[in-house]
C-alpha cells in the first residue's frame, strides 16, 4: 500500500481509508460525499499509486477550467510525470497521468480498437455530470465503452441513487464496483436566510418574516428589494467576522454591479492594501493584462479585498483573481456558480443572492444538489470550525414549500441523458454492423428506463441511422468518405461533413475557413439581431442556411431532438479583424461581447479545425486549415501558452506566515 498518510496534516477520515481500501483490492469504487468533504484525497492515492506501480492514470473533468488548475496542481506534485489534452490545450500527451475532458476520453475510445492499454485507472470529478442535459451522454458513453482493463474512480457530490448507479455499473463491467458513502462533513454548516431585511437561522421565524398573509400584503416587490439589501448582508458578515465570502449570483452583469456596490467597504488593512495591489499589478504584467478598461476597474476593487469572477473576464484575469482569493488577498468574490464546480478555492462563508435560477429557457427554484455545490464551498478544513451559508429570500419569486424542500430534500438522483450523436452512431456502425442498436442495452438509460422511454431511444438511434444511409454517410455497409470525416467531428457532423462532401471547404480560403469554424460552435444569446453581411459573407451564409435547412428538413420528418447546429455569423467581423492582426483591446472595443466570451469561442473554432486535419484530406486543404489555426491561435487566444504562463507565475510562496495555508484537499 502507498502511505501517503504523511502528506496531509490530518488524520484520514473513515470514509477516505474505505475507499483507499478498496483501490488496493483493485475494485473500481464510486464515492458519493459532500462537496468539501476531501474527496481528492482518494484521487491523488490512485495517482501515486499508479506512478509507483509504472502505470498510466487518466483524470478527467467536466470543464477546462478545472483541468487548467489540476493540471498546475497535479504538476507540483508529480513533477515532470503530467500531461493535458482538451482540445485546445496539448502537452505532454503521453505522459503516465493525463488530464484530459471527459469529450476527448470518449472520442478516442470510440476511435482507437485498444485505447488506452498504458493506463489502469481512469478518475471522473464531478461524475454525477452525467446528468447534464446537453454533455451527459459523453460521460455515459465514456463508461459504456471503458477498456475492461481499466479500474474506475468516480467522484461525486451526493448522488441518492448511486447504488442504482453501481449496479448498472456491475452489469455492464466485469470487475467489482464499491460504493463509499460520506454524508458528514469535516467542516459543518450553519445556514441562514436573509428576507424583509432580516437574518435568521430559523425555517419558522423565515415564515414569519416573508409567508405571513399580513406581512405579504403590507409589502409591495419594490418594498421587498428596498428592505432586503445585499450591503446590509455584507456589513452583517463583516460585522461577525465571516469573511473571506463567496457571494454566488446567477448573471455577469449582476457579479459586477455587486462588486462595485459593495467597494464602499474595505476588507483590508493598510498594508494588506499595498501588497495587493503590487501582486496585481505583477501578475498583470506578466500575463499581459494591463491596461485596458477591464483589468483597472478589477484593479479598483481589488485595493478594496473585493473581485468578481466569470466566465465573461479574460481567462488571465480570472486566473489573478484566483491566486489572489486563495491567498486571502482578496477577501469577497462575486462569482457565478461555475466557480462551484470542483474548483478548490473555500471559504468561511457563502451568499446565494437568490433562491431561483434559470435551469433551460424557465425560471424555478433551486435544485437541491446545485444548492448544495455552492454551500460547500464554505467552511475551510483546517482553519474553519463551522461554513456559514446565507440564502437571500424573495417570497415573491420562491414558495416556502420550495425553501424547505431545497434545504431538507435529499439531493436529486441522477438520471441518464443518453442521446447518442451522429458520430457516436457511424463510430458503431464501424465497429458492429446493424448490431450497433445492442450497445443501447449497455447504457444507464436501457438500465433505468420503463419500456416506453426505451423504445423511443432505440427509435430515435434508428431514426439517425437511417438518415446516414439515406444520406450516403453509409453505404453498401460501408462508412463512404462522407461518413470518416462526420465521425470525427462530434457535435457539428453533418453540418460540417455535407460542406466537406460537396467540395466547398476544398474551394474556401483560410480566413473563411475561420470564420465557418467560428460560425458552426457559435450561440447567439436572445435578443440579439442579425449581423450585417458582406457580399462574400452572404454567400457563405446562404450556402450553410442551405445545408442546415435540408438537413433539419430530414431530421423533423422523423423527430429527431436536438436538431443539428446551425451556423451563426455575429461573431465574423471581429475574427476577421482578428486574423488581420488588429490588436485584441480594439476588438473588445468595437463589439458587445464579453472578452472571455470572445476568448472561448475563438479557441472552440481551433479546436473543431484541429479535429478536421485528423481527416483524410487533400494536402491543400490541409495546408489551409494550418493556415486559418496559425491566423486564430495567437497571443490572448493561445490556451496553452496561457497554461504555460500560469504554471509559472504563482503567489503561493509569498504568503505571510500568519495567514495559515488550505490543506489540499477538495
Amino acid at each position: 500500500m502507498v502511505d501517503i498518510k504523511n502528506n496531509y496534516p490530518f488524520e484520514l477520515d473513515s470514509f477516505q481509508r474505505d475507499a483507499i481500501h478498496a483501490v488496493e483490492k483493485n475494485h473500481s469504487v464510486l464515492v458519493s460525499a459532500p462537496t468539501g468533504a476531501g474527496k481528492t484525497v482518494i484521487a491523488e492515492y490512485v495517482m501515486t499509486k499508479c506512478l509507483k506501480e509504472g502505470k498510466g492514470v487518466i483524470y478527467t473533468a467536466p470543464i477546462k477550467a478545472l483541468s487548467n488548475q489540476k493540471f498546475r496542481e497535479f504538476t507540483i506534485l508529480f513533477p515532470d510525470k503530467v500531461g493535458i489534452v482538451t482540445g485546445d490545450v496539448n502537452i505532454n500527451p503521453n505522459a503516465p497521468l493525463v488530464i484530459m475532458t471527459t469529450e476527448i476520453f470518449r472520442n478516442r475510445l470510440l476511435e482507437s480498437k485498444q485505447p488506452f492499454q498504458d493506463y489502469s485507472w481512469i478518475i471522473f470529478d464531478e461524475i454525477h455530470y452525467l446528468d447534464d442535459m446537453e454533455r451527459g451522454t459523453v460521460w455515459e458513453e465514456s463508461l459504456i465503452f471503458l477498456p475492461h482493463h481499466m479500474r474506475i474512480l468516480g467522484l461525486s457530490a451526493t448522488i441518492p441513487n448511486v447504488d442504482d448507479f453501481a449496479h448498472w455499473l456491475e452489469e455492464i463491467y466485469p470487475h467489482p464496483i464499491e460504493v463509499i458513502k460520506e454524508v458528514e462533513r469535516p467542516v459543518p454548516l450553519h445556514f441562514f436566510f436573509q428576507c424583509r431585511g432580516k437574518i435568521t437561522d430559523q425555517l419558522n421565524t423565515l415564515k414569519k418574516l416573508g409567508y405571513s398573509r399580513r406581512k405579504a400584503s403590507l409589502l409591495t416587490d419594490d418594498d421587498e428589494s428596498q428592505q432586503n439589501r445585499p450591503l446590509s448582508l455584507i456589513k452583517h458578515l463583516l460585522k461577525s467576522g465571516r469573511i473571506p465570502c463567496i457571494y454566488f449570483a446567477f448573471s455577469r452583469k449582476r457579479c459586477e454591479y455587486l462588486a462595485e456596490r459593495a467597494c464602499r467597504f474595505d476588507f483590508l488593512s493598510e498594508d494588506e492594501h499595498s501588497k495587493v495591489l503590487d501582486t496585481y499589478d505583477r501578475l498583470a504584467d506578466h500575463f499581459g493584462v494591463t491596461g485596458s478598461e477591464r483589468s483597472d476597474s478589477l484593479r479598483k476593487l481589488v485595493k478594496n479585498g473585493i473581485a468578481y469572477h466569470h466566465a465573461g473576464l479574460h481567462p488571465m484575469l480570472k486566473e489573478i483573481i484566483e491566486q489572489l482569493f486563495s491567498n486571502k488577498m482578496v477577501k469577497m468574490i462575486f462569482t457565478t456558480e461555475t466557480f462551484a464546480l470542483g474548483i478548490n478555492m473555500p471559504a468561511r462563508t457563502v451568499v446565494i443572492d437568490e433562491m431561483r435560477k434559470k435551469y433551460g429557457r424557465f425560471f424555478r427554484s433551486i435544485k437541491t444538489r446545485d444548492f448544495f455545490q455552492m454551500a460547500g464551498r464554505s467552511g475551510r478544513r483546517g482553519i474553519d470550525k463551522e461554513g456559514f451559508v446565507y440564502g437571500r429570500v424573495n417570497p415573491a419569486e420562491v414558495t416556502f414549500q420550495e425553501i424547505q424542500n431545497i434545504v431538507n430534500s435529499k439531493p436529486e438522483p441522477i438520471n441518464s441523458r443518453f442521446n447518442a450523436s451522429y458520430g457516436t452512431i457511424l463510430n458503431l456502425y464501424e465497429a458492429f454492423g446493424e448490431e450497433l442498436f445492442h450497445v443501447y442495452q449497455l447504457s444507464f438509460h436501457h438500465f433505468m428506463a420503463k419500456s416506453n422511454s426505451r423504445k423511443a431511444q432505440v427509435r430515435q438511434m434508428r431514426s439517425k441511422l437511417n438518415i446516414l444511409k439515406q444520406l450516403e454517410y453509409i453505404k453498401d455497409h460501408q462508412l463512404t468518405p462522407k461518413g470518416h470525416f462526420a465521425k470525427k467531428m462530434y457535435g457539428y457532423e453533418l453540418t460540417l461533413a455535407e460542406l466537406y462532401a460537396t467540395g466547398v471547404l476544398e474551394e474556401l480560403t483560410p480566413f473563411q475557413l475561420g470564420i465557418l469554424a467560428l460560425a458552426v460552435v457559435y450561440e447567439p444569446r436572445p435578443g440579439r439581431g442579425k449581423p450585417k453581411l458582406s457580399k462574400d459573407l452572404k454567400f457563405l451564409h446562404t450556402l450553410t442556411s442551405k445545408v442546415v435547412h435540408t438537413l433539419h428538413k430530414h431530421e423533423k420528418n422523423r423527430d429527431i431532438n436536438p436538431l443539428s447546429k446551425r451556423f451563426y455569423y455575429d461573431m465574423t467581423t471581429s475574427i476577421i479583424a482578428w486574423m488581420k492582426e488588429v490588436p485584441f483591446e480594439k476588438i473588445i472595443e468595437a463589439i458587445k461581447d464579453d472578452e472571455g466570451e470572445v476568448i472561448r469561442y475563438y479557441r472552440m473554432s481551433i479546436q473543431v479545425l484541429r479535429e478536421m486535419l485528423e481527416i483524410a484530406l487533400s494536402k491543400e486543404l490541409k495546408g489551409k486549415i494550418y493556415k486559418a489555426i496559425q491566423l486564430i491561435n495567437r497571443d490572448v487566444i493561445d490556451a496553452e501558452n496561457q497554461l504555460r504562463l500560469a504554471a509559472e507565475e504563482t503567489i503561493d510562496d509569498q504568503l505571510p506566515e500568519d495567514l495559515p495555508q488550505d490543506t489540499h484537499i477538495g
